[in-house]
């Protein structure tokens, strides 16, 4: 198995998701739908321009074509809110190395920059005589 291909369980849980498969409206290609997912996922995670998508996914452009009508249709959106409610979502870990967060939004302190109290407090606060 590829590294960024799924495995067959993982693909067995979505393909009832996915359009043009038999018994629905729709057409599938002649690859398939597994390979087409295998495809975007492999596009995102090496994060390369479609155009660089390895041949034996088929041709770029037309992949790109059909990632995008199921965008505007929604099949993306509905495959990802199903996942969400999947209890072993491994694959959804967020560490330290994706998120980053500037110093700022973590309350330091900017130079220059005093120290005011909220009017809460000023307001609750006594005031000094100078």
């Amino acid at each position: 198995m590829e590294r960024h291909a799924l495995r067959d369980d993982q693909f067995a849980r979505i393909e009832y998701l996915l359009p043009g498969r038999p018994g629905t409206v729709g057409r599938n290609s002649d690859l398939g739908n597994r390979l087409f997912v295998d495809a975007v996922i492999w596009k995102f995670r090496v994060g390369t321009p479609w155009r660089d998508l390895p041949e034996h996914f088929g041709g770029w452009c037309n992949t790109h074509k059909r990632f995008s009508r199921w965008a505007a249709s929604g099949v993306w959106e509905n495959l990802f809110r199903a996942l969400a409610d999947d209890p072993d979502n491994e694959y959804a870990s967020i560490d330290a190395t994706i998120v980053r967060a500037h110093q700022h939004s973590a309350g330091a302190i900017k130079k220059g920059a005093s120290i005011k109290p909220s009017g809460d407090r000023a307001a609750g606060s006594r005031r000094k005589s100078t």
